[in-house]
C-alpha cells in the first residue's frame, strides 16, 4: 500500500457521497458467468428456485400477494430485514472512524518517539509528543466527521425512487391473471402505485419498471414488453438483454434467467412490472460486493495526481533522512540522540495535515456548491469539476428553455390539420414508457382541453415502446371494439423508413419519389425555423389481435407532423461566453437533426459552420473521429454510442471533459467522461452515472460550479507547496548546520514542537481567498511543477537560515554545547517565523499584504501561531522544551531576516512566474 493510500484510508473508506451503483466494476466483469460463479450458492440456489418455479408458488415462497404488498406488512418486513442498501455504503462507526484518522505513517512515528520519550524517562518530550498525536487524530476525526455529514446530506438530496404497488389494506386479492397482463397496468386492480425511496423496497413488493430505470433489487418478471436490460454491470455484455415474464428451465445459469432482473443493472427501453425476490446484501450484487471489497476502483486523476505528489514526497525523504542520521551520528559521536533526531526530520518531511487539509477543503467546496445548487456525490470529483475544459453538452433543456411549446400540426405538405393533432394526442396519451417533454407538450396543448376529449371514446390495446435505434415508438388502441388502430410517432428520417403511403386530402397515396421529395421539403422548412419535427403515422389492423411487436411497425401512412418550439434560453449566450472566458470550450451532442441545431446554436451564439452527424461517425475510423472530436463544436444525430465514442476520442487526446446529461441515452457518455454532470430531475441511470448533480439545468450554475472547483483545487495546491518547499529547505539548514556545529541545530522535541505549530497554522488554509486570475482557466495536477517548485523556493528559507546560524555563532557567541540552548532558541524562532511567513508569499503569485490579502481565518491562524513563536522561548513553558529567552539585540535582527525573506522571496517568484508560469 502507497504512503497516499494510507494517508487516504479513512477518506476513501468514507466516499458515501458516492451512490450505491456509482461506476463499481463487479469481479470478472468481462468473463459473463464469472461474477456469478462470485455468489454464495445458497444465494444462487435460491434464485433459480425462484425463477424455476410456477409465479403461484414463488408468490407463495415470498409470502407476497398477487397484487403487491400493504404498506403495513412492508413496514413490518422493512423493520425485520433492514434497508434495501449495501452494507459497506454505511457510514463506519465513530470508533472504527476514529482508529482510522489515528492509523497512518505520521502518527505511528510520533508514538514510537513517545514510547521511546517514555522509556528514556523524557517525560516532557513525552507530553509534547502524545499531544502532537491527539491534536493530529482528534482534528482530522471532527473535521471528516463533519465533511461525511455534509456528504450524506447533500446525498440524500438526490436519492432515486421507485414505482411500488400498494394494495390496501383488507381488499380482496385480485386473479393472478388479471394482476400479470403487462407493464402497462390498464388491469383493473386494487393496488395503489407510489414513488418510495429505493431503501424502503422489501422482498414481496411489485414495482413498476421503463426505460431509464435502474433495477433496485433482485426481481422476477411478471410481465413485460419489449423489455430489454443492460446487464454489463453483471455479466461485462455490452449488448442488452430482453426479458420475459416466463421462466426457462433449460437455462442453468443464474444471470442467463429471461425472468429475473439482478439490482445495478438498468432498463434500456420497455416495460415491465415484477416482484422483488431479494433486497441489499440478499441481492447478487450485495453479496458480490461484500467478497469484493479489496478490489478498489482505478484511481481518478485526483487520487493519481496527490499519488504523484506523495511519492515524490517519499523519495525525498528516503535520500534525506539516513543522510541526516549518518551526518549527525559521525560528527557528534551520539548515535541514538542522532537516530531521534533524524526521526524528527522525518516528521517534519511529511505533510500530516494532507488528509485533513484535503478533506476539510473538498467538504468545505462541496457545501458552497451545493448553495450554488450543485450538488457533489463524490468529493473527489470536485478536483475534476476544476480541470474541466471541454464541457459536452445536450441541446433540449440546456442550451434551450426546458419547456417545449406545440407550435404547429401540420399534414404531410405542411397546412394546419386536426387529424394529426388528434392522432398524436392519442399516442402520447396512452404510451406508459420514457415520458419526454415533446409527450408534455401535446398533452398541455390548450386545444386539446376543449376539442380532442377522444381518449374516452378508446380502449388501449398495446404498446410497442421507445427505443433509441428506432426512435420511434407507437400505441394500438381500439376504437369501439370495431378496429384496431396502430398509432406511430418519432423522427422523420426514421418515420419515412417504415411508411409506404401519404395521406393527403383524405386519400391514402403511395409515398412515391415526388412525394418524398415534396415531404424532405417540408420538414426542411419546419426545421429552418427552428422547430423540432415529429412526424405522426398510423395503420389499420384487425380487431382479433391483442399483442404487437417491432415487427408491425410497416407499410404506415404518414399522415403529417407535429412541430415544437424549443426557444432557448436567456441566459445561455452569457453563460456560453463566461465558460470560454474560463477556458472551458463547450461542445454540442444532440440526437436532434441538424438543421434545428444549427438554428439554436445561431441564435445563442455558438459558431457552428460544420455540423458533424452521427451517420457520419459511423463512417469514420478512430482516428477521423478522434480529430472531428477536436475541430467541431457542434455534432447532430447522435445515438447513445455516438456520444460515449465521441468523450472517449476527446479523453484520448488529453482533455478533462465533462458530460452534462439528463436521459437514458446520455448514460454511457457519463460514465466515459472524467466528470458526469446530470440534474436532479433525470432518469435514474443518468443520475446514478452522474459525479454531480445541479438541482437547476442551467450553464451559469455550472460555470459557477467550476470556479468553485477551481478555488478547491487552488487551496489544496497551497498547501502541498508551501510544506513541500517549507521543508525542503529547512532539511538542508539542517544538514549543513549538523555538519559544522558541535552540537544539534535543534533538539528532536524542539523540531516537533516547531512542525506541530506549523502544521496548526494551516488548518485555515481551506477557508482562503483564491485570486481570480487563478481560476481563469483549468487546473490540473502537475508533479513536475511541484517538484521544481520545491527546489527553487526551499534553499531560500536556507539562505536565512544561515544567516541566522552566522548570527547566533559570531554575535550572540552560542558556540559551545553549554550555549546550544541559545543557539537553539534564535533558530526555532527564525525557523517558525519564516515557515510561517511562506503561507502568505506561496499562496498568490502577487504581491502579499498589497495585491493579495490571505482571508481573515488564515490572517488570524497565522498571526497567532507567530505570536506563539515568539513568546514560547520567553514564557514559562520553555524550561519543558529547553528552550530560552532571547537578547533584546535578537529581534532587530529578527525583522531584517524576515523583512529580507520577504523581499527576496517576492523577487524569485517573479523570476519563477515568467520562466514556469504559475497554476
Amino acid at each position: 500500500m502507497t504512503l497516499l493510500h494510507a494517508w487516504f484510508d479513512a477518506f476513501l473508506r468514507s466516499r458515501r457521497a458516492a451512490s450505491l451503483f456509482r461506476r463499481r466494476a463487479l469481479p470478472d466483469a468481462g468473463a459473463g458467468r464469472g461474477a456469478a460463479s462470485a455468489m454464495p450458492d445458497d444465494v444462487s440456489a435460491g434464485l433459480l428456485r425462484l425463477a424455476h418455479a410456477p409465479l403461484a408458488a414463488a408468490l407463495a415462497g415470498l409470502d407476497a400477494h398477487p397484487d403487491g404488498l400493504s404498506a403495513d406488512e412492508a413496514r413490518e418486513r422493512l423493520a425485520r430485514l433492514g434497508p434495501n442498501e449495501i452494507d459497506h455504503e454505511k457510514p463506519l462507526p465513530w470508533w472504527r472512524h476514529l482508529w482510522q484518522c489515528y492509523r497512518n505513517p505520521f502518527n505511528l512515528l510520533l508514538s514510537v518517539l513517545a514510547t521511546v520519550s517514555w522509556l528514556t524517562e523524557d517525560i516532557k518530550a513525552t507530553v509534547v509528543i502524545g499531544t502532537m498525536v491527539a491534536l493530529s487524530t482528534l482534528i482530522r476525526f471532527v473535521q471528516e466527521g463533519r465533511s461525511n455529514r455534509a456528504a450524506e446530506r447533500l446525498k440524500a438530496l438526490v436519492g432515486n425512487n421507485a414505482r411500488v404497488l400498494r394494495r390496501a389494506p383488507g381488499t380482496e386479492v385480485a386473479e393472478l391473471a388479471d394482476t400479470c397482463v403487462g407493464a402497462h397496468l390498464h388491469s383493473r386492480r386494487p393496488a395503489q402505485q407510489r414513488s418510495l425511496p429505493i431503501r424502503e423496497l422489501v422482498p414481496g413488493d411489485h414495482i413498476v419498471l421503463s426505460a431509464g430505470d435502474m433495477i433496485p433489487a433482485d426481481c422476477r418478471v411478471l410481465g413485460a414488453k419489449d423489455l430489454f436490460v443492460a446487464q454489463a454491470a453483471m455479466t461485462g455484455e455490452s449488448l442488452p438483454l430482453e426479458k420475459f415474464a416466463e421462466p426457462d428451465p433449460q437455462q442453468a445459469h443464474l444471470l442467463d434467467q429471461p425472468n429475473l432482473l439482478f439490482m445495478g443493472t438498468n432498463v434500456v427501453s420497455g416495460s415491465a412490472t415484477a416482484v422483488v425476490l431479494a433486497t441489499g446484501n440478499r441481492t447478487c450484487f450485495g453479496t458480490i460486493a461484500q467478497r469484493s471489497t479489496a478490489s478498489e476502483r482505478a484511481p481518478t486523476a485526483f487520487q493519481a495526481g496527490v499519488n504523484s505528489v506523495s511519492w515524490l514526497l517519499i523519495r525525498f525523504a528516503l535520500v534525506m533522512v539516513p543522510f541526516v542520521l549518518l551526518v549527525n551520528g559521525v560528527t557528534k559521536g551520539d548515535w541514538p540522540e542522532a537516530f531521534l533526531f533524524a526521526l524528527s526530520v522525518a516528521v517534519g518531511l511529511t505533510p500530516e495535515m494532507l488528509p485533513m487539509i484535503v478533506t476539510s477543503t473538498l467538504a468545505k467546496g462541496a457545501v458552497l456548491l451545493s448553495r450554488r445548487k450543485v450538488i457533489v456525490k463524490r468529493l473527489d470529483a470536485i478536483q475534476n469539476f476544476g480541470a474541466m475544459d471541454v464541457l459536452c453538452t445536450d441541446k433540449t433543456g440546456t442550451l434551450t428553455q426546458d419547456r417545449i411549446a406545440l407550435e404547429r400540426h401540420t399534414d404531410v405538405f405542411g397546412n394546419d390539420s386536426q387529424d394529426v393533432l388528434a392522432f398524436a394526442y392519442l399516442n402520447s396519451h396512452f404510451q406508459t414508457g420514457l415520458t419526454n417533454l415533446l409527450d408534455r407538450a401535446v398533452l398541455e396543448h390548450v386545444e386539446l382541453q376543449t376539442e380532442l376529449r377522444l381518449a374516452q371514446d378508446y380502449r388501449k390495446v398495446d404498446e410497442i415502446p421507445f427505443d433509441f435505434e428506432r426512435r420511434r415508438m407507437s400505441v394500438v388502441v381500439s376504437e369501439r371494439e370495431d378496429h384496431h388502430e396502430l398509432i406511430c410517432k418519432g423522427a422523420v428520417e426514421e418515420m419515412l423508413a417504415v411508411c409506404s403511403h401519404v395521406r393527403e386530402d383524405g386519400r391514402d397515396l403511395p409515398l412515391d419519389a415526388a412525394r418524398l421529395a415534396r415531404v424532405r421539403q417540408t420538414t426542411e422548412e419546419l426545421n429552418e425555423q427552428g422547430l423540432r419535427v415529429v412526424a405522426v403515422a398510423m395503420k389499420e389492423t384487425p380487431a382479433d389481435r391483442q399483442v404487437y411487436s417491432k415487427a408491425d411497425e410497416h407499410a404506415l401512412t404518414l399522415l403529417g407532423y407535429v412541430a415544437f418550439l424549443d426557444p432557448p434560453k436567456e441566459s445561455t449566450a452569457q453563460a456560453l461566453q463566461a465558460l470560454a472566458a474560463h477556458g472551458v470550450e463547450v461542445k454540442v451532442f444532440t440526437g436532434d437533426n441538424e438543421l434545428v441545431t444549427a438554428r439554436v446554436c445561431a441564435q445563442v451564439g455558438l459558431p457552428a459552420e460544420t455540423i458533424v452527424t452521427g451517420p457520419q461517425l459511423e463512417r469514420m475510423d478512430e482516428a477521423a473521429v478522434c480529430a472531428a472530436a477536436l475541430r467541431h463544436r457542434v455534432f447532430a444525430r447522435l445515438t447513445p454510442l455516438h456520444k460515449e465514442r465521441l468523450v472517449r476520442a476527446l479523453r484520448a487526446h488529453g482533455k478533462v471533459v465533462g458530460f452534462l446529461g439528463d436521459g437514458i441515452n446520455d448514460a454511457p457518455a457519463l460514465r466515459a467522461a472524467d466528470i458526469g454532470i446530470s440534474v436532479d430531475s433525470a432518469v435514474d441511470i443518468a443520475k446514478e452515472a452522474a459525479d454531480i448533480i445541479l438541482l437547476e439545468k442551467n450553464l451559469m450554475v455550472l460555470e459557477d460550479g467550476v470556479i468553485q472547483g477551481r478555488r478547491t483545487f487552488s487551496n489544496m495546491l497551497k498547501y502541498i507547496r508551501m510544506t513541500a518547499s517549507s521543508n525542503f529547505g529547512n532539511v538542508f539548514s539542517v544538514l549543513v548546520a549538523s555538519a559544522f556545529l558541535p552540537f544539534l541545530p535543534m533538539l528532536p522535541l524542539q523540531l516537533l514542537v516547531q512542525n506541530l505549530l506549523y502544521d496548526v497554522s494551516q488548518i485555515a488554509i481551506p477557508f482562503d481567498n483564491v485570486d481570480e486570475e487563478l481560476v481563469r482557466q483549468p487546473l490540473k495536477w502537475n508533479p513536475a511543477d511541484i517538484g521544481r517548485f520545491m527546489v527553487f523556493f526551499g534553499p531560500i528559507s536556507s539562505i536565512f537560515d544561515l544567516s541566522c546560524f552566522a548570527l547566533m555563532w559570531y554575535v550572540f557567541d552560542a558556540r559551545t554545547v553549554a550555549d546550544q540552548s541559545l543557539f537553539q532558541s534564535g533558530w526555532f524562532v527564525v525557523g517558525l517565523l519564516t515557515q510561517t511567513l511562506i503561507v502568505h508569499m506561496i499562496r498568490t503569485p502577487k504581491v502579499p499584504f498589497v495585491q493579495s490579502i490571505a482571508a481573515p481565518p488564515l490572517l488570524l491562524m497565522t498571526g497567532l501561531i507567530m505570536a506563539i513563536g515568539v513568546l514560547l522561548p520567553m514564557s514559562p513553558l520553555a524550561g519543558y522544551f529547553k528552550l530560552q529567552a532571547l537578547p533584546a539585540g535578537y529581534w532587530p535582527f529578527l525583522v531584517a531576516i524576515l523583512f529580507g525573506y520577504a523581499v527576496l522571496t517576492t523577487l524569485l517568484k517573479k523570476v519563477y512566474i515568467r520562466r514556469y508560469g504559475w497554476q
